[in-house]
Formats: C-alpha cells, sequence, structure tokens
C-alpha cells in the first residue's frame, strides 16, 4: 500500500460537492502551513480510497 503523501497543486476541473463542517475544519488544520490546497488534498485522499479499494478487490478476486 502506497503512503499518503500532502499533493502539490495539481490541474483540475471545477465540481461543487459538499462537506461537513468538522471534516473541512479537519483538513485546514492538517494543511495548514503546507504547499497545498484543500482541493488538492481532497484529490490525493480520494486517489487514495480509490488505489486501496482496487487493491483489495483484486485481493477477494485472487482468492
Amino acid at each position: 500500500m502506497n503512503k499518503f503523501k500532502i499533493p502539490v497543486i495539481p490541474p483540475t476541473s471545477h465540481r461543487s460537492i459538499r462537506f461537513p463542517n468538522d471534516l473541512i475544519e479537519d483538513v485546514e488544520n492538517l494543511i495548514k502551513g503546507k504547499q497545498t490546497t484543500f482541493s488538492a488534498f481532497v484529490v490525493a485522499a480520494t486517489r487514495h480510497a480509490i488505489d486501496e479499494l482496487r487493491e483489495t478487490e483484486d485481493n477477494l478476486i485472487k482468492k
């Protein structure tokens, strides 16, 4: 499994989504002082979750 890394800003497209306020606060606190944005963090976290799910699915298929 890959380690999660706080990303630098990638090229993006605009999408509007809603987050619980506590999740927004947690992410903002984690990225404070880092060279990243809220959006870049969410993109990286989503990619990480997708990679984990695919790895889990691949392992289930191999069994």
